[in-house]
């Protein structure tokens, strides 16, 4: 069976290239979609490429990757700084976790410094734009091969 990745976004990420270019840039989420699928095809991985505004859809999705998924990426939007629930959700899951964010959410409001994700996650990426979602998989890649 192929090992999968599972990269779920959260509230607004669909709006991605319309909302807030100058922070979030102007790749749309299908451009990254398109992105990570090319990285997991090189790498020899499936990928489950999910967004929902509702933060319940979310747990839904994070519960589905258990024992499926080789590892998990997330961009949890604002859920990130607000969400109990998806923290919860992610302790349950049994694959490396990598956070990610478009925009360094440190140079940002305060209130985007707190994430309810980072301490289960094994790394953080943030401020890299899109890519950042290709060095998350690049690190998962590492961590199943090792």
């Amino acid at each position: 069976m192929t090992p999968q990745i599972h990269i779920l976004n959260g509230p607004n990420l669909n709006l991605l290239g319309q909302r807030e270019p100058e922070i979030y840039g102007r790749e749309t989420l299908a451009d990254i979609k398109s992105a990570c699928q090319k990285r997991c095809d090189t790498l020899g991985f499936d990928l489950f490429f999910g967004q929902s505004n509702d933060e319940g859809k979310l747990v839904d999705l994070i519960q589905a990757a258990r024992g499926k998924a080789a590892g998990l990426i997330i961009n949890a939007g604002a859920y990130t700084h607000t969400s109990i629930a998806l923290h919860d959700a992610l302790k349950a899951v049994d694959c490396p976790i990598y956070e990610v964010h478009l925009s360094n959410i440190f140079a940002r409001e305060t209130f985007r410094h707190h994430s309810y994700i980072s301490a289960l996650a094994k790394g953080v990426i943030c401020g890299l734009g899109w890519q950042g979602y290709i060095v998350a998989i690049d690190a998962i890649n590492t961590t199943v091969k090792d």
